[in-house]
């Protein structure tokens, strides 16, 4: 994997969000070695009860204590919820965008509606004391546990990692091999765009090779 690493640092990783996608990433990151919390808008003791059948061996913590001793953070909240999260606790943080802005689904949401930028840059904006990576997004949760595998499979498929911090980008391209998959840098979040509902490889599961055809394709058609 070219250019991707995990600095030793990095073993800590809080999950906000415990709806049907951040449990899926939860269990990926202690399967490959992570100590990993999750936090939900509730109480850590009724999200322990969910986390001892769903995700043993994560803990359940209070969002601001979950933030507080991680070394990096997971937003994997409804992106409707996104507004009112307190910029406050994330800063100095670096953060993976893993929430999508879909409308038809989810609701109109002001602060990203007819906005000409990728939404992570709308992350990015208003967490503008955090480094903002996007990626772990663009796979559909029914499909993202089943399709890891181990580095070197011919039919390992690809993430997408997008960032305009090279070496953030490169930690979470590392993390994202360590769970099962190829990771495929973006330099930047507007080139994230890619990852977004409606981009050429949202919802796919993709090798690298189909993915860098896919976007590379839509770059031409451009």
């Amino acid at each position: 994997m070219s250019g991707s690493v995990i600095p030793p640092s990095v073993r800590r990783i809080a999950i906000l969000g415990a709806g049907h996608v951040g449990p899926v990433i939860a269990r990926m990151l202690f399967d490959a070695g992570f100590e990993v919390m999750i936090a939900a808008s509730g109480s850590p003791e009724t999200l322990e009860l969910i986390t001892q059948v769903v995700t043993p061996g994560v803990q359940a913590r209070w969002a601001a204590d979950a933030v507080a001793a991680a070394d990096t953070v997971v937003l994997a909240i409804p992106l409707h919820r996104f507004p009112a999260l307190d910029p406050g606790p994330l800063a100095g943080k670096l953060v993976v965008d893993a929430m999508n802005y879909w409308a038809p689904a989810d609701g109109v949401v002001p602060m990203f509606q007819g906005q000409q930028l990728s939404s992570s840059e709308i992350v990015q904006r208003r967490l503008s004391q955090s480094t903002i990576i996007k990626s772990l997004n663009q796979i559909a949760y029914q499909d993202l546990e089943d399709g890891r595998r181990p580095a070197g499979a011919p039919d390992r498929h690809a993430i997408g990692v997008a960032g305009d911090d090279p070496e953030a980008a490169s930690v979470v391209g590392g993390i994202v091999d360590r769970v099962g998959y190829d990771p495929v840098l973006l330099d930047s979040l507007s080139a994230g765009r890619v990852l977004q509902p409606g981009g050429p490889v949202f919802g796919a599961v993709l090798t690298r090779s189909e993915f860098e055809r896919a976007i590379h394709t839509t770059a031409v058609k451009t």
